[in-house]
């Protein structure tokens, strides 16, 4: 092994053990609206808006929640656990029921943002985000 090798590939390892380690980027979530269901006792409608950044995702969660993402810039990947992930791109729907556990949530582009919108029907006063284990 030459001599640059002998230096090279120990700093090459540890860069990629590094580079493996790292925590995607998260989102940047912003409230639209929360409005309480007269006709539906104790539930909520909440509009949020999520931004990716270039290579952001979320960790693995659920929601106990009726969610709707609807895609308006970029392209993100979506799975639910037992599910296939799903590449949307701008005006392209997701759906996840309040018992999936949300297993796959990424901006698809390690270059350009993406941003969707999620509506949420779920129960007044709980939690968005539940992370699971």
């Amino acid at each position: 092994m030459s001599r640059f090798m002998t230096f090279a590939l120990p700093l090459l390892l540890a860069t990629g053990v590094a580079t493996a380690q790292q925590t995607p980027p998260p989102p940047e979530v912003t409230p639209v609206i929360a409005k309480a269901l007269a006709d539906y006792p104790g539930k909520e409608a909440l509009i949020i808006t999520v931004e990716y950044p270039p290579g952001g995702a979320d960790p693995v969660h659920r929601h106990n929640a009726h969610g709707f993402v609807y895609v308006l810039e970029g392209s993100i990947v979506m799975g639910v656990q037992g599910g296939e992930s799903v590449t949307l791109t701008p005006g392209q729907v997701f759906y996840e029921g309040p018992k999936d556990v949300h297993t796959v949530g990424r901006n698809a582009s390690q270059t350009k943002p993406a941003k969707f919108l999620v509506f949420l029907l779920k129960d007044k006063d709980a939690p968005v985000l539940i992370p699971e284990k």
